[in-house]
């Protein structure tokens, strides 16, 4: 085929339309590679290839992974019926994607190669590139992207389904390679092409043939287009890709210089402690490092001395997850926002860091832990014109005091000055000590608290808080489950307290309701239940945002409401990615790495000549 340039961006005028009996208007229709709400793109000139790749990378090679955990399905989008396993839906492409070197979220054309809207974004058109095949060797048409639209309306995860349902109104292919996204008329424009954009395509023969549903879970595969596909598996045991050497992208763009590894495994374990004396071994040959612990002491044993492992930290440029010791708000006991910073004022978080996690982290403050986005000072500009709309639903404090900030705690374990904050809170709340010691209501009804993790790795982080609790005379508890079933009562919101929280970005549009909005408190994405108005307003207000500028007023907003409302008690944060490695990967010069993506499955490579060495001197099983 003949592809038009990855740079085009043009205007051409719609015929004039009749606009009722008498009216007629001519609205301008663009033309473009790429789209983004703010109309700036890094990748709107010509280019061979993202900045941060070397274009010149190998392929060959093989990573394996280490999890924890099991899976018994292969079926991604049964979230809520399975346990799907680890990339899983790496063999699916969207319509169009975004780099990792961009805050501003820009999305290109993959499988089409133009899309076209009017300013008004009613709709939008996909002009579909005619060379996309699946894993299979089949083509990719437009009738796929309608049938998986209409697929995932009909049996995705409820809140998908609803909340995409209430923005696109109907998918159609115009022809073999051409299909419209038409939009639900009087809602808010922002978002609706990004949703669009964002849409996976698979084979619709293959779910004809095979009646496979979305909603359960199965270990048979439909085929993608994507650079990978399934290789292999034993149930709930292992899971391998391989790239498909007919991968139809290989040579755009935008994928070269990545996808350079033949193959992928996953390797499940029962716990981190076999999963890393697997890497030890040489059984698994990455890991990316998420415990101080292991990372301060565990790193010396006989692969690394001899060379054969590397150890490295790279910066990560991400917003840090707004995570930490999360209050499921579905539970009475947790209404009142005074208990709520009692417990969370029982938390350590300077012994914590300093004794158990060797210093290695800092305390988060902000749900957009970056500065152009989070609240700070007394609200003004922008950010107060926002407040000022939802002022009825909004405590005063929120105006005249500066955003609510990790209380500080001294360097033992319990901090007595917090203590005593804590009791006053408590008592505030109507909690009072009985002569138990436990803190009772009125209606001598004892506060309890029961902490739920999977990992053992967790036990000295929250062991601790939970001597405090008890000290403070809280009945605090600490259960520690099997991963399966902290994932079923995670999806049943079946916990007091859990290590959990949400993934904010740069931007904030379509999903911010979905995480964070009433309609939306009983959703896996709000884990804590988390429900106000005024949020709600201003998550509503976010799809009308016309500037960046608006974005991030509305954000800082949420922000310091959010932060007031205390449903999450901060704990660490890092700004670096923690690897390990056996020294045959390689990767782009620091300075060239890109902020958002780690990238060690994207574009790492296989030097050929050092596995080699590796596996003649043992290294390597």
């Amino acid at each position: 085929m003949t592809a038009r340039p990855l740079f085009l961006r043009s205007l051409s005028v719609l015929a004039a339309l009749a606009l009722g009996s008498g009216g007629a208007s001519a609205e301008e229709i663009i033309t473009s590679t790429w789209y983004s709400e703010w109309d700036e793109a890094k990748y709107a000139e010509p280019f061979e290839h993202l900045d941060y790749v070397n274009p010149n990378a190998p392929k060959g090679g093989e990573i394996i992974l280490g999890t924890v955990g099991t899976f018994d399905s292969l079926n991604p989008f049964a979230t809520l019926s399975g346990t799907p396993a680890s990339l899983s839906s790496s063999m699916y492409e969207r319509l169009m994607t975004s780099t990792a070197d961009e805050y501003k979220s820009v999305s290109y054309c993959v499988l089409c190669e133009t899309i076209e809207y009017p300013e008004s974004k009613e709709w939008v058109i996909f002009h579909l590139r005619d060379d996309v095949t699946f894993s299979d060797g089949t083509p990719m048409t437009a009738e796929d992207v309608v049938f998986t639209h209409n697929k995932m309306i009909a049996e995705a995860t409820p809140s998908w389904r609803a909340g995409v349902s209430a923005m696109i109104k109907s998918v159609e292919a115009l022809d073999a390679h051409t299909v419209k996204f038409t939009f639900q008329p009087d809602i808010p424009r922002n978002g609706l092409i990004d949703q669009a954009a964002a849409s996976i395509v698979m084979k619709k023969a293959w779910f004809e043939e095979t009646g496979a549903r979305l909603d359960e879970k199965r270990y048979e595969t439909s085929p993608g287009t994507g650079a990978y596909m399934l290789a292999g598996y034993d149930a709930g045991q292992w899971v391998e890709y391989k790239r498909n050497p007919d991968y139809w992208g290989a040579e755009h763009p935008l994928n070269v210089g990545r996808n350079n590894l033949d193959t992928i495994r996953v390797t499940y374990f029962g716990d981190t402690i076999a999963a890393f004396e697997a890497f030890k071994a040489g059984d698994i040959t990455f890991r990316q490092e998420n415990s101080s612990l292991v990372w301060a002491t565990g790193y010396d044993f006989p692969a690394l001395e001899k060379g054969w492992v590397k150890k490295e930290t790279l910066h990560d440029g991400s917003i840090p997850g707004a995570t930490g010791f999360l209050f499921n708000l579905r539970r009475e006991k947790f209404q009142d926002r005074n208990v709520r910073l009692a417990l969370g004022l029982m938390y350590n978080f300077t012994w914590t860091n300093e004794t158990l996690q060797y210093g290695l982290f800092s305390q988060r403050e902000s749900f957009w832990q970056t500065p152009e986005l989070m609240a700070t000072g007394l609200p003004e500009g922008k950010e107060l014109a926002v407040l000022e709309e939802v002022r009825g639903d909004l405590p005063e404090a929120i105006f005249t005091e500066d955003p609510l900030l990790p209380h500080t705690s001294g360097d033992r374990s319990l901090d007595r000055r917090n203590m005593r904050r804590a009791t006053a809170l408590l008592a505030e709340a109507g909690y009072t000590p009985g002569d138990d010691g436990k803190m009772r209501n009125a209606d001598g009804e004892v506060l309890s608290v029961e902490f739920l993790h999977y990992s053992p790795a967790w036990d000295r982080i929250i062991k601790p808080y939970v001597e405090n609790l008890t000290a403070l005379g809280v009945d605090a508890t600490y259960n520690r489950i099997d991963p399966n079933q902290y994932q079923a009562r995670r999806q049943s919101f079946d916990y007091d307290m859990i290590f959990d929280g949400y993934s904010n970005g740069f931007e904030e549009g379509s999903s911010f309701l979905q995480k964070y909005g009433c309609q939306e408190r009983d959703d896996v994405f709000n884990p804590a239940g988390y429900c106000n108005p005024a949020i709600d307003h201003i998550g509503k207000e976010l799809l009308k945002a016309e500037t960046y500028e608006d974005m991030v007023a509305m954000v800082k907003a949420a922000d310091r409401i959010m932060r007031y409302d205390y449903f999450i008690v901060p704990a660490h944060m890092n700004d670096s990615y923690w690897v390990a490695y056996y020294d045959m990967y390689e990767h782009p010069d620091e300075d060239t790495m890109p902020p958002l993506d780690l990238g060690y499955l994207d574009f790492w490579w296989v030097n050929a000549d050092r596995e080699a060495e590796l596996r003649a001197a043992g290294a390597l099983k």
